[in-house]
């Protein structure tokens, strides 16, 4: 593999000023700094379960809510993702992972497929974990789906504690994310049988 596959997004929009640096072969690196606390925590998870360099630089209109900066470094990432991929020749495409938190069990799907979708069959117990609203994680994870182009599936089997809920799910994602943009040697060019996504 010749190209690194990395990618930085710069966001400026009179709610949030984001700046984000995603390497795909990295090691769990970098820096995550936004005026969300339970979301920095969420995304230091996802770079390490994710074995992504991650590095979020992220401020906002948080005296309103946290909407718009969730919102808007989840389509940050998603274009991140996006970009790092260039043409996707070689990648698996597909990656999945179940992953038990205590009493929690989440499945998450992923097809790189160029074609955004996000199925969410996802009950989160408390509408706010901390001072964070919890509808936000939804908000997050579409439009990571949509930005990233992707099909993302995400199911919670069973869970009672909102925080191991949504902990698990970050967590999920990232290990399908990584096993989906894993280069496979067998594969020639394109995983489809079309020649594109």
């Amino acid at each position: 593999m010749t190209e690194e596959r990395v990618s930085r997004i710069e966001r400026e929009t009179g709610e949030t000023n984001i700046s984000l640096d995603l390497a795909i072969d990295g090691t769990g690196k970098g820096t995550i700094n936004t005026q969300v606390p339970f979301l920095t925590h969420m995304l230091e998870l996802f770079k390490k379960h994710g074995f992504f360099d991650l590095t979020v630089e992220g401020k906002g209109d948080v005296e309103v809510d946290d909407h718009h900066l969730t919102e808007d470094i989840g389509i940050c990432l998603g274009r991140a993702l996006r970009e790092a991929l260039l043409d996707k020749a070689g990648i698996k495409r597909y990656g999945s992972f179940s992953l038990p938190m205590d009493e929690t069990l989440v499945t998450v799907a992923v097809d790189l497929s160029d074609r955004p979708h996000l199925e969410w069959k996802a009950e989160l117990p408390a509408a706010k974990v901390g001072t964070f609203d919890t509808e936000n994680v939804h908000e997050f994870f579409w439009k990571l789906a949509l930005e990233a182009r992707m099909n993302l599936h995400i199911v919670v089997h069973h869970g009672t504690n909102t925080h191991h809920i949504i902990e698990a799910i970050f967590k999920a994602t990232a290990r399908a994310l990584d096993e989906a943009t894993q280069i496979d040697p067998r594969i020639q060019g394109i995983m489809s049988t079309k020649g594109s996504l």
